[in-house]
């Protein structure tokens, strides 16, 4: 790695995911080659109950700086995911679905954004301290998108999501996220939701914390095999409310 690379981690979470994790891995081992980053990939498994972990296990042997935790009990994605994200090492920290529906190529579109390890004056002023990948602006590429009722919800959930937490962000949802390791230290020390509203809980904390999110275009296939049901978004609306409510009465514990 040379002097300006950052030192990147990868945090993929998850749950019975045999059938797709081994091609994940092989894609970001590629990237990661071609790009010549060092970086460690976390897989932290939510209590996959198939041969998930197994697989990542045999991975260890030809994928360096591979690394394995292994829940025995499943918690939620926002549990895993800021287990991940607190156990990473790295200068910068992304997390990602083991599906690549955003293909891990897409990092090029948001290092750019982000601000580098030990950057200082207006470059390091001006770089965002947390970059999401996003498919809510006119240059994001959709394929396959999402059925209508999938689609209906989503879009529904984003209005409403803008409307009470967080203004101005067009796609909060999108499993491709990228910190710097301060912000994911004081993000993620203090989330609390374990399932589907931990981006917009993330994202919420970053703003109240006062750091700077840049949203970046990306290329994001849907994937029909999806866990992620239409039923999902209504969870979602419960852990909205409880973060504004959290927000409301300062139970974050933000000075």
């Amino acid at each position: 790695m040379g002097a300006e690379s950052p030192h990147l981690s990868i945090v993929i979470p998850v749950f019975n995911e045999e059938r797709r994790i081994g091609a994940t891995l092989l894609a970001i081992e590629r990237y990661l080659n071609e790009k010549k980053l060092t970086a460690e990939v976390l897989v932290v498994s939510d209590g996959s109950r198939d041969s998930t972990a197994r697989i990542v296990a045999d991975y260890q042997n030809l994928f360096k700086n591979l690394r394995l935790i292994a829940n025995n009990e499943n918690h939620g994605k926002g549990y895993v995911v800021r287990q991940g994200m607190r156990e990473a090492k790295g200068a910068l920290r992304l997390f990602t679905d083991a599906d690549n529906a955003t293909p891990i190529e897409e990092l090029d579109q948001l290092l750019p954004h982000i601000k580098q390890p030990g950057a200082s004056g207006e470059k390091g002023r001006t770089a965002a301290d947390v970059v999401i990948g996003s498919i809510g602006l006119k240059e994001s590429k959709v394929e396959r998108g999402e059925s209508g009722i999938r689609s209906l919800a989503g879009r529904l959930a984003n209005l409403l999501i803008q409307t009470t937490v967080l203004p101005g962000i067009k796609d909060t949802q999108r499993g491709f996220k990228l910190f710097t390791a301060e912000a994911a230290e004081e993000i993620f020390s203090r989330a609390r939701i374990d399932r589907w509203g931990f981006d917009i809980e993330a994202l919420a904390l970053a703003r109240k914390l006062g750091f700077h999110i840049h949203e970046a275009p990306i290329r994001w296939i849907h994937n029909p095999e999806s866990k992620v049901k239409a039923s999902a978004y209504l969870n979602t609306f419960w852990d909205l409310a409880r973060i504004r409510w959290w927000l409301w009465i300062g139970a974050y514990h933000i000075r």
